[in-house]
């Protein structure tokens, strides 16, 4: 009761205080009322500190997303509808397989391979959980208002699927392709299913904001894995209880998972991989704060062979969100949002974890030891967050 009752007191004050707001997040965010979504959109940098700006910044934000699906999505797809999708006869010079880089094409179907990728992943998403399959309540109209006559994400990836099918099935040496219309087994079972029109399932609002991140950060565009650090945002923000909130995850979750990347995005950066930001810096960094805290850890792990980048590469690109269950993954990041050096707490996380089990790291061989690290045995991740406040307190 205490943290609820004084993070509502912290919230309730016209001008936020940062440093109560986060000693209090710091141990964990109560769900009740909404309140851990509003504490991770001030965390992240979303919200700002004075609420009396908060109205004016949200609507603001929220327009800007409106205008990026205007502009990324529909625009792109009335043109692509405009040409008439029958027409098999377009000039050479406007054909969509001409390799001509400035063919208005070419960005077009680049943009449909990185949105396969993203489908292929978001469809996959936390499968232990109904969540992602379910509707949203809130479906964007904009995107599924019959007025815009225009070829939608989702008819993107049919098409795009079909003619990869199509393709393959004629380099096999097969003559006898199926008709594209009948797409009978476009998807492995184990991937959710399209919903019906006129609604979309959550999985489908993620892909939209990894496409749109994708298009206006074309430098990183989609990695892998970027799929697992928008996903917990979006719960969090999708489950608010206040409606008013959850109306607008989308677009909140879009802004919030932008600033979180913002700090994040040199770990999927290949070339920033051996700089001071990069990852290599950073799982260098897990072996040599344990080196400082447990030798005889280090000693052992070094002598198998044992090197950081086989399991720190995932436990600190994705935030941990591989290695637990989503309201775990949830409660680590409150803790890590709310740390001043998040990323700084999360390399102490990391090394509490491998102090945690130094019993059974010390009694096993090569690959007993790599079993434990890739799917690490101790699932109460308050022992863990206990510990890496330890490390943090003794440095």
């Amino acid at each position: 009761i205490s943290t609820t009752y004084s993070l509502k007191v912290t919230l309730s004050e016209e001008n936020i205080n940062l440093k109560t707001l986060r000693d209090l997040c710091f141990n964990g965010i109560p769900f009740e009322g909404g309140i851990r979504a509003v504490c991770w959109k001030i965390l992240l940098n979303y919200l700002p500190l004075d609420q009396t700006l908060w109205e004016s910044s949200l609507k603001k934000q929220r327009d800007v997303y409106c205008q990026f699906l205007k502009e990324l999505i529909i625009q792109p797809g009335i043109t692509k509808a405009d040409l008439g999708q029958s027409r098999e006869d377009v000039t050479m010079e406007d054909h969509p397989l001409n390799p001509n880089p400035d063919s208005r094409w070419n960005t077009y179907f680049k943009d449909n391979e990185i949105l396969l990728q993203i489908d292929k992943d978001v469809r996959r998403l936390y499968p232990d959980m109904a969540f992602f399959q379910r509707p949203t309540e809130y479906p964007c109209q904009l995107i599924l208002d019959p007025q815009n006559d225009y070829e939608t994400l989702r008819r993107r990836i049919e098409q795009t699927t079909l003619k990869a099918q199509t393709v393959n099935r004629n380099r096999s040496g097969v003559t006898n392709v199926s008709s594209p219309g009948k797409a009978l087994n476009l998807y492995p079972s184990n991937e959710y299913e399209v919903l019906p029109n006129g609604s979309e399932a959550h999985w489908e609002v993620v892909e939209r904001i990894l496409f749109i991140y994708a298009k206006l950060n074309p430098g990183i565009a989609y990695v892998q894995g970027m799929n697992e650090i928008v996903g917990p945002i979006y719960y969090t923000f999708a489950t608010d209880p206040n409606s008013q909130w959850k109306e607008h995850a989308e677009a909140d979750t879009f802004f919030c998972f932008t600033n979180l990347m913002s700090e994040n995005r040199d770990n999927f950066i290949k070339s920033l991989d051996d700089s001071q930001c990069g990852i290599t810096y950073k799982m260098e960094s897990v072996y040599s704060m344990l080196k400082d805290k447990d030798l005889e850890l280090y000693l052992k792990l070094e002598e198998q062979n044992i090197k950081p980048q086989y399991f720190t590469f995932r436990w600190l690109t994705l935030l941990l969100s591989q290695e637990f269950l989503l309201p775990d993954v949830i409660r680590i990041w409150d803790t890590l949002f709310s740390d001043e050096g998040r990323f700084n707490f999360l390399i102490l996380v990391c090394c509490a974890m491998l102090i945690l089990i130094r019993e059974n790291l010390l009694a096993g061989d090569f690959t007993v030891n790599m079993r434990f690290l890739q799917d690490y045995p101790i699932s109460d991740v308050h022992t863990i967050l206990t510990k890496a406040k330890e490390l943090q307190d003794n440095s």
